[in-house]
């Protein structure tokens, strides 16, 4: 899988990347990532924050590229040629997508701590990947 054959298949679209956007993502994923760390908050709105942040930084990679995704699964599976994650990085964004699913879909809010402290960790990382993204070329 490379970006180019996602694009092929329209599974991504091309879209100029955006300074506006890309800066917007990356300052809303950190609140909210911030805010993910509040041990005072309630496991769910944690983890509705972590997710929410992961996917906003996932999102930014992918435009970093000049590419758009609309299926939020396939945004975190694009990691590996984003930003270089590790498998182990996008399969736990992938079990937080199923959770989510299942929250938002089915109103089954059993959130697990292990995997907040997974999404966090991966989000964390994500954070720093993308904030090491040299200045993009397609940028004016």
């Amino acid at each position: 899988m490379t970006l180019d054959n996602l694009l092929r298949t329209g599974n991504l679209k091309a879209e100029p990347p955006s300074v506006a956007e890309f800066l917007g993502l990356l300052n809303s994923a950190g609140l909210r990532l911030n805010d993910a760390h509040n041990a005072g908050l309630s496991l769910e709105s944690r983890f509705d924050l972590a997710y929410n942040a992961a996917h906003a930084l996932s999102l930014a990679a992918l435009r970093w590229h000049g590419m758009r995704c609309d299926n939020r699964y396939l945004v975190f599976q694009c990691l590996p040629l984003t930003v270089g994650a590790e498998p182990a990085v996008w399969r736990v964004l992938a079990r937080c997508h199923q959770q989510r699913n299942l929250s938002e879909y089915e109103g089954s809010l059993d959130i697990d701590a292990r995997l907040l402290a997974d999404l966090l960790v991966a989000a964390d990382w994500l954070l720093a990947a993308v904030k090491a993204l040299p200045p993009c070329p397609q940028l004016p």
